[in-house]
């Protein structure tokens, strides 16, 4: 059994020290530039469907997802290593049950409000999760939990991408409170739980290292970590919106 094959399914804590490829590798953005590729052909071929096999998809990706993430728990459990820390807590993670809303949703105003959630919040943060990959210091590209992480987060990307080219949402600055709301109802229990059993859902109590958080946090210090991360979390947001519009702008011009 070759080197590559006998790592694949195991967890980082089975595996050597300095065996991950590193963000910003080559074997990173190669990975990045597949993924984008498949995402862009998903699309195009989206497009191509008739409007019942459309909803057909809108409807199965979210049910795919969530059977992909037992799945994966599952194997955590047989392998001995599942704990608080895997639990569906993160921005990511949550995003599958918002696109488990929007398929099961009855009407258009619903499915609007959780589409523009999952378009300026969803999508964003799992274009920051492929640029800054947490696991990829862990494992070797050839690796179950690496291809699974971009898989999902490139799902996490694909489905808001499909609500827009559906015109489920439309979104608009009018509707940032939607984006507000969502916050207040999950991270407040997120960042108790995450006090309770000392795990880091959402990068509440600490930054990732090598991402924008950690520069934030070096600025504000730890005791005021949480406003800068606020402050530029709702720049993101803003900028998304900005971004939405400009595109809008060109496209009526």
């Amino acid at each position: 059994m070759s080197e590559g094959t006998h790592y694949f399914w195991k967890q980082y804590e089975d595996l050597p020290e300095g065996i991950g490829y590193g963000r910003f590798s080559p074997e990173h953005w190669v990975t990045l530039a597949v993924l984008a590729l498949l995402i862009i052909g998903f699309v195009c071929w989206f497009r191509r469907q008739r409007p019942e096999g459309r909803e057909r998809i809108m409807v199965s990706i979210p049910f795919i997802m969530l059977a992909l993430e037992c799945c994966k728990d599952l194997l955590l459990l047989s392998q001995g290593h599942f704990n608080a820390g895997y639990l569906p807590l993160h921005l990511c993670s949550l995003g599958v049950f918002l696109f488990l809303l929007i398929a099961i949703s009855r009407t258009a105003k619903w499915k609007g409000v959780f589409g523009e959630i999952a378009v300026t919040l969803i999508l964003p943060g799992s274009i920051a999760a492929l640029l800054f990959p947490d696991w990829a210091h862990l494992y070797p590209v050839w690796s179950f939990m690496n291809l699974y992480g971009f898989l999902w987060h490139g799902l996490l990307v694909l489905y808001p991408v499909l609500c827009l080219t559906q015109r489920l949402v439309c979104p608009g600055l009018r509707h940032i409170h939607y984006d507000a709301v969502f916050l207040l109802l999950v991270v407040p229990p997120v960042y108790l739980f995450d006090k309770a059993f000392h795990c880091n859902y959402m990068f509440v109590n600490w930054p990732s290292a090598g991402t924008p958080l950690e520069w934030i946090a070096s600025i504000t210090g730890p005791q005021y970590y949480l406003a800068g991360y606020a402050v530029f979390a709702a720049i993101v947001i803003l900028t998304i919106y900005l971004l939405i519009l400009a595109a809008q702008m060109f496209k009526n011009a």
